[in-house]
């Protein structure tokens, strides 16, 4: 991708302005957000734009409720006990595994055991990265992952294919910042055993054709890692149509807590796997020098887990079921497309990422012209805008696109116009600091 094709595209042909209008005809729905009363940090900081949501998104009341009632009405250590709150709060994680399982395409009675806790996509990623990795990898194998990764599904690769003398090969997106069919062809071949590849950028917002990507791993022998975390804030996500053979993604980014996070996996290979973490409960039986494995999910959640977190990631995702996917993705889209064309006005911006805000999935990032994205974003929260500048764990990405680091701004369902504007405005003000 080169990289004049990505960024420096600040100028909107007419075509593509009268396509931008079009697209954000409902701009006036825009005005205000009928979810914000729904989340108490927003509600409470009416003058903040909070436009960092690809980072952590806010949490509605219903979570935050959901997380104080366990603790009120079941705070026991599930799994131990076999008395009656034990047994509410095992019953209650039970219900959690379900519907996550559910969240995510999968119909089964039995889905729910291959539904894993652990504390985020990081965790998750790593877990394979240790625990599946030796059992596949020899010298001269190869892990074949994208230039897009955040370093989460990168970094644990890297370890991974040293330890096993193995060889990392990236792909690399194409002009509209998605990996084509050739690159993936290209990169994955008979050496392949692990494909893992981020399914939307948290960088350039674009989703990567992980099914068709799973099609040529499979083709080629290889299994494929899917890391979901800014896919499934923002999309409809089926595991079984995406024919992937692990997903990760983290509870925080979906409106629910931090520290807990989902790994599936399919069951064969998560039931060969050794576990991750040695601890209680991840045990069948031990003797003094030795010790037998509980089953999956058991397995690989060593200890006492995050239960109220893990409850109240239930309730997020019924919120996000209840306000239902076509509604956010309209809103999310318009407002994307909003803010692009806004941006796009702004001689001294320059926006990065393809040109088409429907590719854009919740994320629009640019530069402003001759100031550095940390003094950009210090100045804007001082006008109540927050937004994300720096690598964003993304810096071989960077690298690729020519820049050091840019600004971020990542948007949820519950921002509005106002958040837009005051952006915008906030932008302006910067300019006007550094050239009067």
């Amino acid at each position: 991708m080169a990289d004049r094709k990505l960024h420096g595209e600040g100028m909107l042909t007419e075509a593509g302005r009268a396509e931008w209008d079009s697209r954000n005809a409902r701009a006036s729905a825009l005005a205000d957000s009928p979810y914000k009363k729904d989340f108490p940090l927003l509600a409470h900081k009416p003058d903040l734009a909070f436009l960092d949501s690809a980072a952590t998104a806010q949490r509605p009341k219903a979570v935050l409720e959901a997380q104080k009632r366990f603790y009120e009405k079941m705070n026991a250590n599930a799994l131990r006990g076999l008395y009656q709150l034990s047994v509410e709060a095992t019953e209650a994680i039970g219900a959690s595994r379900a519907h996550v399982a559910r969240f995510i395409g999968l119909t089964g009675k039995k889905d729910a055991r291959d539904i894993v806790f652990c504390r985020n996509t990081s965790e998750a990623l790593n877990l394979l990265a240790y625990a599946y990795a030796p059992t596949v990898l020899e010298p001269g194998d190869e892990v074949c992952i994208t230039v897009m990764e955040h370093h989460s599904n990168l970094i644990p690769w890297q370890q991974a294919c040293r330890a096993a003398g193995a060889k990392l090969v990236y792909m690399y997106p194409g002009s509209n910042g998605i990996v084509e069919e050739s690159e993936m062809r290209a990169k994955i071949g008979s050496r392949t055993k692990i494909v893992s590849a981020i399914h939307v950028s948290n960088v350039l917002g674009v989703a990567n054709d992980v099914k068709l990507m799973a099609q040529v791993a499979h083709e080629n022998g290889a299994v494929m890692i899917v890391d979901g975390a800014q896919s499934v804030p923002h999309f409809p996500v089926d595991v079984t149509d995406l024919d992937c053979d692990f997903f990760a993604f983290s509870g925080h980014k979906v409106f629910g807590p931090m520290g807990i996070g989902v790994l599936w996996g399919r069951h064969e290979l998560l039931d060969a796997m050794p576990p991750f973490l040695t601890g209680g409960e991840m045990i069948d039986a031990v003797s003094e020098q030795d010790a037998t494995w509980a089953p999956v999910p058991e397995k690989f959640e060593a200890g006492t887990q995050d239960a109220a977190g893990i409850y109240a990631l239930d309730a997020a995702l019924t919120y996000v079921e209840n306000v239902g996917f076509d509604a956010m993705q309209a809103r999310e889209g318009a407002l994307v497309a909003q803010c692009m064309r806004r941006l796009g006005e702004l001689e001294f911006v320059r926006l990065i990422g393809p040109s088409d805000p429907a590719l854009h999935h919740g994320v629009v990032s640019f530069n402003v012209c001759g100031i550095h994205p940390h003094d950009v974003a210090s100045i804007l929260d001082m006008d109540g805008v927050a937004i994300r500048a720096g690598h964003h764990c993304a810096q071989p990405l960077l690298a690729h696109l020519g820049i050091d680091s840019c600004c971020r701004a990542s948007f949820a369902f519950y921002n509005d116009s106002t958040d837009i504007d005051r952006l915008i405005d906030g932008l302006q003000h910067v300019w006007r600091m550094f050239n009067g």
